[in-house]
């Protein structure tokens, strides 16, 4: 049996045979582990459609990202493209480079899609394809450069909970100002229904991962490896819980490792599949900015988080907010911006004084008094330019509020310990 007849497409000269199972017999979904196990090899009862096989075997062979690629699937359909991708004697695509095709048929020697089904369902995963009912559609907006398929582990619908989400992106090398502004974020997301999509890296990544999980919401990782191979590996456990409590994602095949250039296509994917894109900190040559970037091209809302202006983790940042992004300080303001109608954030006020509720005439009379000393009602009524009853009546009020009271026929303020309200004029 030749290679092709394995993942179930019919070669010339062969009979067709019954229709492929849709999906798989798959066995019940087990824990995710750290150290998985060598991928199984396939049986004779585990089929797939062969869409979906051509699909995952593409993931092995196409590099995220290649719109010239994506044109070609777009074009002929997985399956063809699979075909003239895996045979040296089949027509390769039009206008295909031959160095190009010479590289791409390399990588179609060691792609076995059966086993890397096998191996993401062993993990309780799965492999989306366009189409399918869990497929986000706003990845669609990336047009030709939009996933082949994306590998998933986590029991949660990614459609569903990418209808609400918001990635929140950063500096690896972070300070302490920014991770706990990270976690707070992500806490505070959740908090309000809304997914925390990240890319499980050191730092700001991290931190918002982090922030989800400690308030049982819902958190995404985007990685740029794959699914059961976690980077950084210093954050294999956190990757685990996120698997545990949320979904795991990736374009690349189980057992697949990242590259720098997988890392910024990567980034395209977390712009692509959430509504909003908020910048915690970052420096000006930094990954997290091409997310922003990314999210701004596609239409999708731009945030970043202030920090000091002597801060080079915060240049990144401000140099964002100066072109289109909007200022956010918490997550109110995120959803503000992200969210429905009605989504409003409260309106922050300073602290309020008892003499922001007195009536003009009346708060007029009470500055009118002499920070120290009194005086009587005719000064007060000349220098508040109010007539003299009206005056009167005023002061009276305020000794009733406690804010003045009468010495003979003098006024004068009332000392309060630790208070500025008897200032004058704004003075201290």
């Amino acid at each position: 049996m030749n290679a092709l007849d394995e993942w179930g497409f019919i070669t010339s000269g062969e009979r067709p045979g019954p229709k492929p199972e849709i999906g798989r017999s798959s066995p019940t979904p087990t824990a995710a582990r750290k150290h998985p196990a060598p991928h199984p090899a396939p049986t004779e009862h585990e089929t797939y459609e062969p869409q979906r096989a051509a699909r995952a075997a593409l993931t092995r062979i196409l590099e995220p990202g290649d719109e010239t690629a994506g044109r070609w699937l777009r074009e002929m359909g997985p399956v063809a493209l699979w075909h003239a991708l895996s045979q040296d004697d089949a027509p390769p695509p039009l206008g295909a480079a031959p160095t190009k095709i010479a590289g791409l048929r390399l990588r179609a020697a060691r792609a076995r899609p059966v086993a890397d089904l096998a191996a993401v369902a062993a993990l309780g995963g799965r492999f989306l394809c366009p189409g399918d009912e869990e497929w986000p559609g706003q990845l669609d907006d990336l047009g030709d450069a939009r996933p082949i398929g994306l590998w998933v582990r986590g029991r949660a619908n990614l459609r569903i909970w990418a209808l609400r989400s918001v990635a929140v992106v950063g500096a690896r090398a972070c300070t302490e100002y920014g991770a706990h502004l990270a976690t707070t974020l992500g806490a505070g997301l959740v908090d309000r229904g809304w997914t925390v999509v990240s890319g499980a890296a050191y730092g700001i990544d991290g931190a918002a991962h982090r922030g989800a999980l400690a308030a049982d919401g819902p958190t995404v990782a985007v990685l740029a490896s794959g699914v059961d191979h976690p980077y950084p590996r210093g954050h294999t456990e956190l990757i685990d819980r996120i698997a545990e409590q949320g979904l795991v994602v990736a374009e690349l095949p189980p057992g697949d490792h990242p590259t720098r250039s997988r890392f910024v296509q990567r980034n395209r994917v977390i712009a692509a599949l959430t509504r909003g894109t908020v910048v915690v900190e970052a420096e000006l040559r930094s990954g997290s900015l091409v997310t922003a970037r990314r999210a701004l091209a596609l239409g999708r809302f731009t945030m970043g988080t202030p920090g000091p202006v002597t801060s080079g983790l915060s240049a990144g940042v401000h140099q964002l907010l100066r072109e289109e992004a909007t200022v956010v300080t918490g997550a109110d303001e995120v959803i503000e911006l992200v969210g429905s109608i009605g989504d409003l954030a409260p309106e922050r006020r300073g602290p309020a004084f008892a003499r922001d509720l007195l009536d003009p005439t009346a708060l007029r009379v009470l500055e009118a008094l002499p920070a120290r000393g009194g005086a009587d009602t005719g000064h007060l009524a000349r220098e508040s330019g109010t007539p003299r009853d009206l005056t009167q009546g005023k002061l009276f009020e305020l000794q009733s509020l406690g804010f003045v009271q009468r010495c003979g026929e003098r006024w004068e303020l009332v000392r309060r310990v630790n208070s500025t309200e008897g200032s004058r004029r704004g003075g201290t």
